[in-house]
């Protein structure tokens, strides 16, 4: 039986969120938008996951306005985005009002094709969202968030779909966003589906562990209408397969897509160049890794614990995480690894590890998680570390957002004038911080994008105006290593050179002064613990809030100071009862393993 396929390309989101952190601006996917718009495609990924924190946090674009811009460019194709249910695009549940909200701008915005997912597949938190979109008129897309364990089932996954199914849902999505998908898998998972729910069914793998093609064709031999790809320049590894790649695979066939594979060309052939001007934001863990197989860790996931784990020289480590990661999973009752769960369970391994003991921290989203806050696990849950964590504190068991109150009138008298129309209300609301700064550099007229390093020219020449290659270094500042690379003219200005530097692929501008006026700062360093009252911690971060003053009374196991790392805050404890002696930290403060933050007799 013939069936045509149908393709959403993910070349303007996801493949440069895969491969290049996000980083491309719209001033280079605007020049290629007419082809893109004559190709056919079902729809195209253009918003949504990390585009929006990456807009208002580097690139200093406004994410409404690109959406704008990209809905005018591409009249005649569907546009799609990725929502992470009752998250929309942030770390925390949204009551059900900025839900809503948001939902409704982005759809009179530009977005066609809503995908909902939520990390621990837990469909109470979908609800809303799909309730807004087709409010909205709009394209409601119920996603499986696919894993591995002895708790995702086949069957448990055709039971989510169902439950979508009775919300409303226009089609379901198997989202395989860590690429432990096998062909085989694939096959039987997505003739279960079809068999039991009267949808079209989307492929969305990742080719981390380099089945990502296999597993689509499979898929399609099993019933599957839909599949996303990338652009060749942009696909394969933590990407997708690339969309020539399954076009031609399907051309003449009963699944043949019908689209032009020499336009596609042409405008892969645009991508190629694009990517170059992106070079400084590429990264060793993007490519293929068959390691995701056995440890379950996502290429993304695993290079914030090697940078983690670098950063205190314990890279050596690493293998005692990955081995660990599993336990802790389990302990949390198997909840998929992705945004945000996989920075829980990250996390906690790397203090368990570190520590030399299990749980000695816990960090106060696991104390969350194990609350309920996050939604309903998908398996049993270590009761005992349950109670370690929270004592006999109640644990929620309905729907997080059940016990919110709305929030839409709180967050348009927080931000005040700043907020020009909704969709600025709607900016702080995702990101209060980074949000309310993107404001008020924008009334102020100093919006700077961070700097991209110029190309490297052929064999490693510098190319004109003097600007040449970036230089490697490894340094370490204060027990922290930090790959560093410096590329730039040195102009010379008040005795100062200017530089730009990228420290772990973070760039910035910075000035070089003469030694002399540092000594001072380095002889600040903090003492290394050595008493019993001497509070410290064993992860390098900073200081979310110092909880205690001089002479204040504490117990041991008391709360004194929040500290975050890897963005999970820990609380860190009294060591023993007695006075607070002196605070040698603030709000904001950078700290490292061993130093002494708090003194207490």
């Amino acid at each position: 039986m013939s069936k045509k396929i149908q393709v959403t390309d993910t070349i303007l989101r996801d493949a440069h969120q895969s491969l290049l952190a996000t980083r491309m601006r719209l001033e280079d996917m605007l020049p290629i938008c007419d082809k893109l718009d004559k190709v056919g495609y079902w729809s195209l990924e253009v918003w949504g996951g990390a585009t929006f924190d990456a807009c208002v946090r580097f690139l200093k674009e406004d994410p409404w306005t690109r959406l704008r811009e990209l809905r005018q460019a591409l009249p005649n194709t569907r546009l799609q985005m990725l929502l992470r249910g009752q998250n929309l695009l942030g770390y925390r549940h949204y009551s059900d009002d900025v839900v809503r909200a948001f939902v409704a701008k982005a759809a009179a915005n530009g977005i066609d094709v809503f995908r909902i997912f939520d990390a621990m597949n837990d469909v109470r938190n979908l609800r809303v969202a799909i309730e807004a979109v087709k409010a909205a008129g709009k394209h409601a897309q119920g996603t499986i968030a696919y894993t591995t364990s002895p708790v995702h089932t086949i069957a448990a996954f055709v039971t989510q779909a169902k439950a979508m199914q009775a919300m409303g849902i226009d089609s379901v999505a198997l989202k395989d966003m860590a690429g432990l998908l096998t062909p085989y898998a694939a096959y039987e998972l997505v003739k279960a589906l079809k068999a039991e729910v009267d949808l079209p069914v989307f492929i969305h793998s990742h080719d981390t562990s380099g089945m990502g093609a296999m597993c689509q064709l499979k898929a399609v031999e099993a019933g599957a209408e839909h599949i996303d790809t990338a652009i060749s320049s942009f696909a394969w590894g933590t990407s997708h397969p690339g969309t020539e790649s399954m076009v031609a695979a399907l051309k003449g066939s009963a699944y043949d897509t019908g689209l032009d594979l020499e336009l596609i060309q042409e405008i892969g052939l645009y991508f190629y160049a694009v990517r170059k001007k992106y070079h400084q934001f590429e990264s060793e863990f993007t490519a293929v890794d068959t390691r995701v197989q056995v440890n379950q860790v996502p290429g993304g996931m695993m290079s914030n614990l090697a940078n983690q784990l670098k950063e205190q020289g314990a890279l050596h480590r690493i293998n005692e995480v990955f081995a660990e990661i599993p336990k802790v999973r389990e302990d949390l009752g198997f909840p998929p690894l992705v945004t945000p769960t996989s920075q829980i369970v990250g996390t906690q391994a790397v203090f368990n590890v570190l520590a030399g003991e299990r749980y000695k921290t816990i960090t106060n989203e696991v104390k969350l998680y194990l609350q309920g806050r996050y939604g309903l696990a998908p398996g049993k849950i270590n009761e005992q570390l349950r109670f370690q964590a929270i004592g006999n504190e109640d644990v929620i068991d309905v729907r997080p957002a059940d016990l919110l109150k709305p929030e839409m009138a709180k967050l348009r008298e927080e931000i005040g004038a700043l907020a020009k129309s909704e969709e600025d209300v709607l900016t702080y609301a995702m990101f209060p911080d980074i949000g309310r700064k993107f404001l008020e550099a924008r009334a102020a007229g100093t919006l700077t994008p961070e700097p991209l390093l110029p190309i490297p020219a052929a064999g490693g020449v510098a190319p004109a105006g003097g600007e040449g290659v970036p230089t490697e270094f490894v340094i370490d500042v204060h027990g922290e290593s930090y790959r560093v690379d410096i590329t730039g003219v040195g102009v010379k200005t008040d005795g100062k050179r200017h530089f730009y530097l990228s420290i772990d692929g973070m760039p910035e501008e910075v000035v070089f002064e003469p030694l002399n006026q540092f000594v001072a700062a380095a002889g600040d360093k903090r003492k290394q613990a050595s008493a019993p009252g001497d509070v410290s911690t064993s992860m390098p971060g900073n200081i979310v809030d110092v909880l205690v003053k001089p002479g204040d009374t504490v117990k041991a196991g008391q709360a004194v100071l929040i500290s975050e790392a890897m963005k999970m805050e820990t609380e860190v404890q009294a060591p023993i009862a007695g006075t607070v002696k002196a605070v040698h930290v603030a709000k904001g403060d950078r700290i490292n393993p061993g130093e002494v933050l708090i003194e207490i007799e």
